[in-house]
């Protein structure tokens, strides 16, 4: 059964688009005039300026991992942010902890860890729903690479990008 939906009867005005016509003239005539005295600031030429000073503070920018103040790992590759990644960016592959590392009780702790950055939509569902805070999402939105190799980024790329993050990690805590 095809619901039949009737077309609205235009009126003469509308039928030449004059409304429509008359809005575009007002618009472009108050870029002409802001132009003309020079009001607005059209273009940024980019590689002399740079967005980071207008960066607002809830930026989302690219992901990143970091480490502790002593230099663990902060993932322990519960693979959260793979599961809720909505364009499936994130590949972690988790690895044990030997039972001989003074850090056992984690269990787990990734043994690759790769973000395709060309899929990443830079949504931040991953740093939300990280339960130990290790990845974070950066200032950063010039990334660039000469082929799609250089646009994934393993676990070092995202450690030099993240950096070390001071306070409490929840897996080393001793309560926990």
């Amino acid at each position: 059964m095809a619901l039949v939906v009737q077309r609205p009867k235009l009126s003469l005005i509308e039928k030449l688009y004059l409304p429509a016509i008359v809005a575009g003239l007002a618009i472009t005539l108050k870029h002409l005039k802001n132009l003309l005295l020079g009001k607005t600031k059209v273009t940024m030429q980019y590689p002399e300026e740079k967005w980071d000073s207008h960066l607002p503070a809830h930026y989302r920018g690219a992901p990143a991992l970091v480490h502790d103040e002593h230099g663990k790992d902060r993932c322990v590759a519960c693979q959260l942010c793979e599961f809720i990644c909505p364009p499936r960016a994130i590949t972690i592959t988790p690895t044990e902890i030997p039972a001989t590392d003074p850090w056992a009780k984690v269990e787990k702790r990734p043994e690759e860890f790769e973000i395709d950055m060309i899929r990443c939509i830079y949504c931040g569902l991953c740093e939300e729903v990280c339960p130990e805070e290790a990845i974070f999402l950066k200032k950063e939105y010039s990334i660039t690479g000469y082929n799609r190799q250089d646009m994934k980024h393993d676990k070092e790329k995202l450690y030099e990008m993240g950096g070390v993050v001071e306070g409490l990690v929840y897996k080393w805590n001793e309560k926990k």
